[in-house]
């Protein structure tokens, strides 16, 4: 099995690397700007002549707000860029492992949403998503299409230099008052436990999608909580409303996900949400395992 992993240097590409290392399958990184899936001539050379059995793609475009802004970029990179990279894979007969959001659905159903719900995204940045996630199943036939949510790890998020987790750290630190919505709820996810389960659902060879987060739910407000209690800062932590906020890019209101079909397949389950959270504050060197 030989991959090539775009976005290697990303948040959730920095922990996949580094779980094909643990198991030793070989892989190849591509990194941005010199791989660029919105370039797909150069894409389509660079690919053929590694002629990989399996091509991971964590590029995209996800500030989610700026998606309000330029909806041509996030087209271009989330749905045609993942258009060619499908023909691509087709031309080569690989299989593409290409990753979605929560924030296709709409958030009304109130309960856990599993793969067979339909999506109805609220955003620009969600539509594109769900273009892409077209595109790859009206191409190919060997795909692992894999939705997930509320990502942060050690690397950061490429592009941002950093995650939600490292972000309410920063402000806390600094005494300001913060602010956090208090009425989204969603499962905060690992990118190390996430990379882990994807290599494992790659050996399975059961195509199709997957929703694939931590357990649990919380809102953004509560997850800042959690943080702040296994470190033992007391910041003023504020709940407020989505409206309150004034974020640019409706979110839904309830996005959690239900991994139903890795729960049948037999994937090893993912840990709590909080339990995830206490080992990347432990790997991340903010939390020592005396605690």
């Amino acid at each position: 099995m030989k991959i090539a992993l775009i976005g290697a240097d990303g948040q959730l590409g920095t922990d996949l690397a580094q779980q094909l290392k643990l198991k030793k399958i070989p892989f190849q990184p591509l990194y941005f700007p010199q791989f660029d899936i919105t370039q797909p001539a150069e894409a389509r050379k660079v690919l053929s002549n590694l002629k990989p059995d399996i091509i991971i793609n964590t590029a995209a475009y996800h500030r989610v707000d700026e998606c309000e802004d330029y909806p041509e970029k996030a087209f271009k990179v989330n749905a045609l860029a993942v258009r060619q990279l499908s023909l691509i894979c087709r031309e080569l007969g690989a299989t593409l492992v290409h990753f979605s959001t929560d924030y296709v659905f709409d958030g009304r159903k109130k309960s856990p949403y599993t793969e067979e719900d339909c999506p109805r995204p609220l955003s620009v940045y969600a539509a594109s998503k769900l273009a892409g996630e077209n595109f790859v199943q009206a191409i190919l036939e060997k795909y692992f299409l894999i939705r997930t949510c509320g990502l942060y790890g050690v690397a950061g998020c490429w592009g941002k230099g950093t995650n939600f987790v490292e972000t309410m750290i920063k402000l806390a630190k600094k005494g300001q008052t913060i602010r956090v919505v208090n009425d989204q709820h969603v499962t905060p996810t690992s990118t190390w436990e996430l990379a882990a389960r994807i290599i494992e659902i790659l050996e399975t060879r059961a195509y199709g999608v997957y929703h694939l987060t931590n357990e649990g739910e919380c809102t953004w407000f509560e997850f800042a909580g959690k943080i702040f209690e296994l470190l033992g800062l007391r910041p003023e932590l504020l709940p407020v409303s989505s409206r309150e906020f004034g974020a640019r890019a409706v979110r839904p209101f309830y996005s959690v996900l239900e991994n139903k079909r890795a729960s049948i397949l037999g994937i090893t389950p993912f840990s709590p949400w909080e339990e995830a959270l206490q080992d990347y504050l432990i790997r991340k060197g903010h939390l020592s395992t005396d605690k």
